[in-house]
C-alpha cells in the first residue's frame, strides 16, 4: 500500500474490481491484446468504450452513450477587427460567472508558427479562450502580446492579487489547457502551477509509463470524435481539452480518504497517508481500513468540484 498508493480516485474495473494506475490501463484490462477474459466478455456486452463504465443492460448502455459521445466542435465564424478598434472591452468575460460545480475554470490554447531567422523560434499566431467569451477575432490584429498576456491575467485572476493566487488560489479561475507549458511559455506568462489543470500530465489520462497521449488521441478515446483532420483549430482543441477536464472532473468518488487531500491541494503533497503511524497500529489494520488511509500521488480533478 506505501508504494502502490491505491485509493478510491484510481480507475477501476467494473466487473472484478481491479485498481489501475491510469484510464489506459484499464482499458487495456479491459479490451486490449491481453484482456482479462471474463472482464472482457461483459464489458463488449455492456460497457461503453469512451467512460469505460460498465451498465447494467443493452437498453441502459444504449441510453449512456448518446449523452457520452459527444459531437465534434461547431467552429466559430471569426469576424476581422481592424487594428485601430485596439480597445476591447472585456469587462463582460471578467464578471460572468464560470462555475463548473465547483472552482471556476478555463480553458486556453495556442497556435504557433515558426520564427526567427532559422524558424526554430515559437511564435504566437492564433491564442483562443473557452468559457470566456474572448475569440480570435478579438486579438487577430489587435493588440501587441503584452496586452493580450493583461487580459488573459484580468480573467485568470478574477480580482484576486498575484501573492493570494500563489499562496491559495483564492478568487482566482483554474486554467486547462494540453501541454500548458508551451502555451505559457509562448505567451510569456507564468501562473501558478496548483492552479494549472493539464490533460497532457494529468496521470489518469497518460500512459502507464506516464507518457502523454495527443490532444487528438484523448479527444478519440474519451469523447469519441475526431479533431485537426486537416488544419489546427484553437477553438477545436479548446473546446475539446475544457471537454476533457470536465469528465475527467466528474466522478463523484467516496468521500473516505479525500479530506486529508483537499488540505494538501496548494502544497501538491500526496503522501502514501501512513508515514505518521507506527508500524505496530498498521499491521493490526484490516486491508480495508489501509485501502481507505491510502492516497494517490497526483490530485484527483474530481477535488475541483468539492471546493468553491
Amino acid at each position: 500500500m506505501r508504494v502502490s498508493y491505491h485509493s478510491v480516485h484510481q480507475p477501476k474495473c467494473g466487473v472484478c474490481h481491479k485498481q489501475c494506475k491510469s484510464l489506459e490501463s484499464l482499458r487495456e484490462h479491459l479490451n486490449g491484446n491481453l484482456p482479462k477474459k471474463n472482464c472482457s466478455k461483459i464489458f463488449s456486452e455492456q460497457g461503453c468504450n469512451y467512460c469505460l463504465k460498465i451498465f447494467e443492460n443493452a437498453d441502459s448502455l444504449c441510453e449512456h452513450k448518446e449523452i457520452c459521445q459527444l459531437p465534434v466542435p461547431v467552429i466559430v465564424e471569426s469576424i476581422r477587427i481592424p487594428s485601430t478598434e485596439s480597445h476591447i472591452d472585456f469587462s463582460d468575460s471578467a464578471n460572468r460567472d464560470y462555475t463548473i460545480r465547483g472552482l471556476e475554470a478555463m480553458a486556453i490554447d495556442c497556435q504557433k508558427v515558426g520564427g526567427g531567422s532559422d524558424g526554430s523560434l515559437d511564435l504566437c499566431a492564433r491564442i483562443l479562450y473557452e468559457v470566456t467569451g474572448i475569440t480570435e477575432a478579438h486579438l487577430r490584429d489587435a493588440m501587441p502580446l503584452k496586452e493580450v498576456r493583461e487580459k488573459v491575467l484580468e480573467v485568470l485572476q478574477n480580482g484576486e492579487s498575484i501573492g493570494r493566487l500563489r499562496l491559495d488560489g483564492g478568487k482566482g479561475r483554474l486554467l486547462v489547457g494540453h501541454d500548458l507549458r508551451h502555451d505559457l511559455d509562448c505567451l510569456r506568462m507564468y501562473y501558478p502551477d496548483h492552479l494549472l489543470r493539464d490533460t497532457a500530465k494529468y496521470h489518469p489520462l497518460m500512459k502507464t509509463n506516464l507518457v502523454s497521449f495527443s490532444l487528438k488521441s484523448l479527444t478519440k478515446k474519451y469523447l469519441g470524435y475526431d479533431i485537426q483532420s486537416g488544419m489546427h483549430d484553437p477553438y477545436e482543441d479548446c473546446v475539446s481539452v475544457m471537454r476533457l477536464y470536465k469528465r475527467m472532473r466528474s466522478p463523484d468518488h467516496s468521500e473516505a480518504g479525500i479530506g486529508t487531500a483537499i488540505v494538501n491541494h496548494h502544497t501538491q503533497s500526496f503522501g502514501s497517508g501512513f508515514d505518521s503511524m507506527k508500524l505496530r497500529e498498521l499491521e493490526n489494520m484490516t486491508p480495508d481500513e489501509l485501502y481507505m488511509l491510502s492516497k494517490p500521488n497526483y490530485r484527483c480533478w474530481c477535488l475541483d468540484s468539492r471546493q468553491a
